[in-house]
């Protein structure tokens, strides 16, 4: 289950541990992440209400900041390596927002997606969808010669063909 995002919390909303320089804020409601703030020495200095205070500015900020956020999905150039390895992360991870990638059925039917001529299990391409967490994402399926070709998309039911 995806946990709900954190909100401008109220004093009787949430339980408030202070854990060094940072303060842990943990809804009541089940189900919404928690937060671990770090404040910084000044936090001993802090009523509970002053650091829920900071918590909340904390989200309003972040929300003024999502409301002026353009995404631009950058797309590598055709040609260009659209993965690569991180030796840190012992994966395969995305080079930019844009994946033109084919599908295909190895071994026992297992599915496998090919991203600049590299096969990916499923196992390793989800791990590279990882990197997104929290991002959302659209699926264009599109014939294997067009998968650098921008397709037109028409928003309704499919027909009785299923197109």
């Amino acid at each position: 289950m995806r946990l709900k995002k954190p909100y401008i919390a109220k004093p009787h909303e949430v339980k408030i541990t202070v854990d060094g320089e940072y303060a842990n804020i943990e809804y009541v409601e089940k189900g919404v992440s928690g937060v671990n703030l770090k404040i910084g020495p000044e936090i001993h200095e802090m009523t509970m209400r002053e650091i829920l205070d900071a918590h909340n500015r904390v989200l309003l900020a972040m929300m003024e900041s999502a409301r002026n956020y353009d995404h631009v999905a950058v797309e590598i150039p055709k040609g260009k390596p659209q993965i690569e390895y991180s030796e840190r992360s012992d994966q395969w991870i995305p080079r930019g927002a844009v994946l033109r990638c084919l599908i295909d059925s190895g071994e026992d039917n297992e599915g496998v997606v090919s991203i600049d001529e590299r096969e990916l299990t499923m196992r390793e391409f989800g791990r590279l969808l990882c990197t997104y967490a929290g991002w959302g994402m659209r699926i264009v399926f599109v014939p294997e010669d067009d998968i650098d070709v921008e397709p037109r998309i028409e928003v309704r039911e499919p027909d009785e063909n299923g197109l």
